[in-house]
């Protein structure tokens, strides 16, 4: 890493490290809040844990990008409504909300090229700008060892639409 960072000049600033994160909102439990020694009490969803998949990306030099929220489902009706308590607040702070197309909300594919395109280009890119830098100037974004991230499929796709991101990983067992 270090080798990369001094021979391609990269400035703190266009390097990027990101990582996933499981948020719970709803957690399937067994637990109640009915007094002790009530005779019947009835439990909804106790093994429908609800979550949501948080990507934190922050650049070397401290500037957090727009967060991207996954969420299990098919249509944007499986993330927040623009009625939703604080929703405003959140898109003015740069979050953006994904559905995952498939019965989780983890990353795939296609929600890491959103993340690329959407809010790791689109910094690297006026970052570049603000510094006088040309736009062929490398950055390098950090990410975990995972399966998305090392296939084969993602890596050709960064190599043809994005050849001034470098790619570092994190090695597995690295993280908890």
């Amino acid at each position: 890493m270090a080798y990369v960072i001094k021979e391609e000049d990269v400035p703190a600033s266009l390097y990027v490290n990101s990582d996933q994160t499981q948020v719970i909102y709803s957690q399937g439990s067994s637990l109640t809040w009915m007094k002790c020694g009530t005779k019947q009490v009835t439990t909804i969803g106790e093994d429908k844990k609800q979550a949501f998949t948080t990507v934190v990306s922050v650049s070397c030099s401290g500037k957090l990008l727009p967060l991207q929220l996954i969420y299990q489902g098919s249509t944007t009706k499986s993330c927040p409504q623009s009625t939703a308590p604080c929703y405003d607040k959140c898109i003015s702070h740069g979050f953006v909300f994904e559905f995952s197309k498939t019965d989780t909300y983890w990353s795939t594919q296609e929600t890491m090229k959103l993340l690329v395109n959407n809010i790791i280009v689109s910094y690297f890119d006026a970052e570049k700008d603000t510094l006088g830098l040309p736009p062929s100037q490398n950055a390098i974004w950090q990410i975990d060892i995972w399966s998305v991230h090392c296939s084969q499929q993602f890596q050709m796709w960064m190599k043809e639409f994005h050849l001034t991101i470098i790619l570092q990983f994190v090695p597995g067992g690295c993280t908890s």
